[in-house]
C-alpha cells in the first residue's frame, strides 16, 4: 500500500504545486474564505468525494466512503484562512490580495488535505471505514473549529488527525510530539479606573497609568514566584490604551493581552490568581478595576495511539532519520484542540524549511516561504497514516461510537 500511495503522490505532485500556488496567490481572511472554499469543493467533487459546503460558515466537508463494515469515522482536518500581512517575498505567485498573505502555511495545509483526499479516493475500495475531510475556516482567530463543531463536523467521528507546517524542520522531515503539542490560549482585559488631575499635582489624583504599570510589573514578577515553574505560564500585555493629554493624570487605562498555559490545573487557577493581584495593587493605591478573563482554545493534547500511528507511518515512508520526536511543546495556540473535546486526535509538524538557505523565516513573517517538496511528504504521511488507522485495534479507537476525551 505504501508504494502505491507514493506512486500516486508522485503523479499528483505537479498538480498539487499548481493547487498550492493558486491558493497562495488568492489568500482570504478568517471567515471570508469564499473563493478558497469553492475551489476546495471543486477539487474534492472532481475526485469523487462527497462534498458539503457552507459548514461552519465558510468551511467544507468532504466524505469518502470505505468498502467495509468498520463503523469508525476518521477525520482529517486542515485549515484555509490567511493573515492580514502584506507579503514581501519575491515570488511569481505571491499574494494578489493587498495586505493579505498565507504567512502561516494554511495554503500548504489545504493542499495537503486535498492531495490526501485525491489519493485515498483512488484507494477507497481498500478502506474499511469512512474518512471525513474537514477544511476549516478562521483558525487564525481561533473561532473556526467552534463553528465547524457547532455545524456537525465532528458528529460520529471517532478520531481526528491534523498537521501544521514548521519552518525550523527541514522539508522532507516530520515532527511528532507525544502529549501536549500547543498551549491553551486565553484573552485578558484589565480596566483600571483612577481619578484625573493636573500633571503637576499627582498627589491630588489617582494615576491610572502608574497603577497599570504596577499591575503589569507585579503580574510578571509573581509568575516566577507563585506559579509552578514546571507548568509554564506566559502572560503578555500587548496593548495599552489610556490618557487624555500629556499634562493630565489619566483616570482610566485599558490593558489587553494573552495568557498561555500548558497544564489544565494551572489554567483553571489563572483567572482568580490574576484578579487577586490586580485587586491588591488597586486597593493599595485607591483605584478601581475590572478583570475580564476570556477562555480561548485549550491545549492540544496528542493521543498516544494516534501519535504512534503517525510516527510509524512517517518512519516507514521516509526512514527514521527523517522523523523528529519533538522534545518540547509550543506555547502557540491552535484550535485543533476544540475537536479533541469530541474525539481523540493527533497533530504532526510538517517540515517546510529550506536546506540551502541561511534563514528560514518564521511563521507570520512577511517573507515566510516554504519548500514545496514538503507537500508530498505531508500527503504521503497523511494518506498512509489513514490506511494504518484501520489496522489499529485499541480501546481508544476501535469502538463503533466516538470516544470523548478531556484536553
Amino acid at each position: 500500500m505504501l508504494s502505491r500511495i507514493k506512486d500516486l503522490a508522485a503523479e499528483l505532485a505537479p498538480r498539487l504545486i499548481e493547487v498550492r500556488r493558486h491558493i497562495h496567490s488568492h489568500p482570504e481572511l478568517s471567515g471570508e474564505e469564499f473563493q478558497t472554499a469553492a475551489f476546495v469543493a471543486g477539487v474534492l467533487s472532481s475526485n469523487g468525494v462527497h462534498v458539503k459546503e457552507n459548514v461552519g460558515k465558510t468551511g467544507v466537508i468532504g466524505e469518502l466512503e470505505g468498502n467495509g463494515d468498520d463503523k469508525r469515522i476518521l477525520a482529517i482536518r486542515t485549515d484555509m484562512d490567511a493573515l492580514p500581512i502584506q507579503e514581501l517575498a519575491s515570488l511569481d505567485y505571491a499574494s494578489r490580495n493587498q495586505g493579505i498573505m498565507h504567512a502561516c502555511g494554511h495554503d500548504v495545509h489545504t493542499t495537503v488535505g486535498l492531495g490526501t483526499a485525491m489519493i485515498l479516493s483512488k484507494l477507497s475500495q481498500e478502506l474499511p471505514g469512512k474518512i471525513r475531510f474537514i477544511f476549516q475556516p478562521a483558525e487564525e482567530i481561533a473561532q473556526g473549529a467552534n463553528w465547524m463543531v457547532a455545524d456537525g463536523a465532528m458528529d460520529n467521528v471517532n478520531s481526528i488527525l491534523g498537521v501544521h507546517v514548521f519552518p525550523s524542520i527541514t522539508a522532507g522531515s516530520i515532527g511528532v510530539r507525544y502529549g501536549a503539542l500547543t498551549a491553551a490560549a486565553d484573552d485578558l482585559e484589565i480596566i483600571i479606573t483612577g481619578e484625573s488631575g493636573h500633571g503637576a499635582r499627582p498627589h491630588q489624583a489617582i494615576d491610572a497609568i502608574w497603577i497599570a504599570a504596577q499591575v503589569i510589573t507585579t503580574l510578571q514578577q509573581a509568575i516566577s514566584r507563585t506559579q509552578n515553574p514546571l507548568h509554564p505560564v506566559v502572560l503578555s500585555i500587548g496593548k495599552i490604551s489610556g490618557g487624555r493629554a500629556p499634562n493630565v493624570i489619566a483616570d482610566s487605562v485599558r490593558l489587553q493581552g494573552t495568557v498561555r498555559s500548558l497544564h489544565p490545573d494551572s489554567r483553571n487557577g489563572l483567572p482568580s490568581w490574576i484578579e487577586n493581584i490586580v485587586k491588591n495593587v488597586c486597593d493599595t493605591y485607591g483605584a478601581k478595576y475590572k478583570v475580564d478573563y476570556r477562555l480561548g482554545v485549550p491545549s492540544v493534547q496528542n493521543d498516544l495511539a494516534l501519535t504512534q500511528i503517525i510516527h510509524s507511518a512517517a518512519e516507514e515512508a521516509w526512514g527514521g532519520d527523517r522523523v523528529e520526536i519533538l522534545p518540547e511543546p509550543s506555547l502557540g495556540g491552535e484550535d485543533f484542540s476544540v475537536y479533541l473535546e469530541k474525539a481523540p486526535g493527533s497533530m504532526f509538524r510538517l517540515g517546510v524549511g529550506f536546506t540551502d538557505r541561511d534563514i528560514n523565516h518564521p511563521l507570520h513573517h512577511p517573507k515566510f516561504e516554504v519548500d514545496e517538496s514538503a507537500i508530498i511528504t505531508g500527503v504521503v504521511t497523511f494518506a498512509y497514516a489513514a490506511y494504518k488507522y484501520w489496522q489499529l485495534n485499541s480501546d481508544t479507537t476501535a469502538n463503533s461510537s466516538p470516544v470523548a476525551v478531556s484536553s
